[in-house]
């Protein structure tokens, strides 16, 4: 059986409604629940170098759509 844990923060209220949007949700709650599940299920999170990895992924798919239609 899982444990459930409430937990409270302050936050600004343009950083809640920014992040509704990019989650696509429309509540705080679920909006925060999206926002963790993701941070914590996400390959970027756990890479000290995050944004090299992160650019070398996107140089390697520009790299290959330039292959592909030279191609």
């Amino acid at each position: 059986m899982a444990k459930i844990m409430h937990v409270q923060t302050v936050l600004m209220v343009e950083d809640i409604e920014a992040l509704k949007q990019k989650t696509g949700e429309t509540s705080t709650k679920d909006a925060l629940a999206k926002a963790v599940q993701h941070y914590l299920e996400c390959e970027y999170t756990h890479v000290e170098n995050m944004w090299t990895k992160k650019l070398e992924k996107v140089v390697k798919k520009r790299s290959k759509e330039r292959t592909e239609e030279e191609g």
